[in-house]
């Protein structure tokens, strides 16, 4: 039997690139996968619905009319698409099992990675066992990282069939565009589905807010931002709404949503698409033999090494990934898979921080999110300013005709005047946004970033006049667009 120096349970982003980390160690490594590999990150989750909404971009700006051309003929076919969708992800799979296979021969002096599948379960400390097929292989490491992931959270009382009724896992199994849907949970994952079958005009899209806005934990600019242009898409937004049952009918559902204000409403549906949030993949990890408990939620609470808090087991189990309860993004996963095995073999040269950690939402159009908001800064009662400037006013979005959108950025107000944090909707904003995480992560003051000139024409120099707005030197003035450029301060 071998014993490896780290065995990684679960082959999504956090469990493949702690894999990896440690083969750079030369180390003896092995994954166990009980289903997809890749996991969510790859399947029915980060890349097909990133596929899909990309896909549902194009297909939106195609249908465009008021750009100067119009295509005709324009059509769309779900299958055809499913299969689109379906090559993506199979193309990452191949490239991660090429990669494997490329580490998986034993060479002297050097370290090896083996896959094997099968459901784990820890023995003790050092032993797991693993099943499939009614067949059970015992392994043994030094250390262990635990990046089971996430999967869809259930909805009370509703019995989820991935054909009428159905969550993320189960978009794939559609076979073409539900004429109508409702979507329960107007989260990130939520808003973006209502996004992406918008976009394709073929189904009528009902979105379900149990708040008063979407994607609350944001600002309020943010969340009526979103929630405006879903409306614009064709989106029907249910605020304050509550489901209280759907009853099954041959040819479609019966869904009853109750609201705030005490009136109920009958809507008539061919899709329901739950959405609700995750939850972690711990059932049968035998962790109960290594006398670790989860939080009440179900996550391994960890420490800042990513080391399982409260952990007896010589501190050699790790946690990594969506079961760890931060937030669930790929780049996060990822983040702590590499850290768990720096901290495993001692390499570990930094703390691990999650103060600047970048979001992407995928909706029409895209928003980006670094840092602090508004709402986080006034709970802690840390003053601030702020300016908006509008995506109108952007020579490079003009002449893309998108401009759809803004950049909004928080500076401290105690004379440092330190970017806090940032939020950006529209072309592009994914990728500049990398720049503003990175001078957070630097500590620079405004004065010192205002040095940097962006190139003309950009879609960043929004960024270069929205700092400009904090400092009254914008080269367009509120006084001049009070509905596109303002400015503002909050103390506690």
């Amino acid at each position: 039997m071998i014993k490896y120096d780290l065995i990684v349970i679960g082959s999504g982003p956090a469990g493949f690139t702690a894999a990896m980390r440690a083969l750079d160690y030369a180390k003896k490594v092995c994954i166990v996968e009980k289903d997809e590999i890749g996991g969510a990150g790859v399947i029915n989750g980060a890349l097909t619905s990133k596929t899909m909404w990309e896909l549902s971009q194009d297909y939106a700006v195609a249908a465009s009319v008021d750009r100067g051309f119009r295509a005709s003929g324009l059509t769309v076919d779900y299958n055809s698409l499913r299969k689109t969708i379906i090559k993506t992800a199979k193309t990452k799979q191949l490239q991660i099992l090429s990669q494997i296979e490329t580490f998986s021969k034993q060479k002297e002096g050097e370290g090896f990675l083996h896959l094997k599948y099968g459901h784990a379960k820890f023995i003790d400390k050092h032993t797991i066992e693993i099943s499939k097929d009614n067949k059970t292989e015992i392994l043994q490491a030094d250390n262990f990282v635990i990046a089971t992931g996430s999967k869809p959270k259930d909805y009370p009382g509703l019995d989820v069939d991935q054909k009428r009724i159905i969550n993320s896992d189960g978009i794939l199994n559609l076979t073409e565009f539900p004429e109508r849907m409702i979507i329960i949970g107007s989260g990130i994952i939520g808003t973006e589905f209502a996004t992406i079958f918008s976009n394709f005009k073929q189904t009528e899209v009902h979105l379900l807010d149990r708040s008063h806005r979407v994607i609350p934990f944001e600002d309020d600019d943010v969340s009526d931002f979103v929630s405006k242009n879903l409306e614009k898409n064709g989106v029907i937004i249910h605020h304050t709404a509550n489901l209280r049952t759907i009853n099954k009918h041959d040819d479609f559902l019966e869904v009853v949503l109750d609201y705030q204000d005490g009136h109920s409403k009958v809507l008539e549906v061919d899709v329901a698409l739950i959405s609700i949030g995750r939850v972690p993949n711990t059932e049968n990890l035998g962790l109960e033999n290594l006398n670790i408990s989860t939080t009440e939620r179900g996550f391994l609470k960890i420490s800042n090494d990513c080391h399982i808090k409260n952990c007896p087991a010589d501190e050699n189990i790790f946690a990594a990934g969506d079961i760890t309860g931060y937030a669930q993004l790929v780049n996060v996963a990822e983040m702590q898979g590499r850290y768990a095995s720096k901290t495993a073999f001692n390499t570990a040269t930094f703390p691990l921080s999650y103060a600047n950690m970048s979001t992407l939402m995928f909706f029409k159009p895209e928003v980006a999110a670094v840092g602090a908001n508004e709402k986080i800064l006034q709970q802690n009662g840390i003053p601030y300013r702020a300016a908006y400037y509008s995506n109108e006013l952007v020579s490079r979005a003009l002449a893309m005709r998108n401009f759809n959108g803004f950049v909004k950025i928080i500076i401290s107000a105690d004379g440092t005047e330190k970017i806090l944090g940032m939020r950006a909707a529209g072309p592009q904003a994914s990728a500049f946004i990398v720049s503003i995480a990175h001078l957070i992560n630097q500590g620079d003051s405004l004065a010192e970033v205002m040095r940097v000139v962006h190139p003309h024409p950009s879609v960043t120099e929004g960024i270069q006049e929205c700092l400009r707005v904090l400092k009254g030197k914008s080269v367009y003035k509120p006084e001049a667009f009070p509905d596109l450029i303002r400015v503002w301060e909050w103390k506690p």
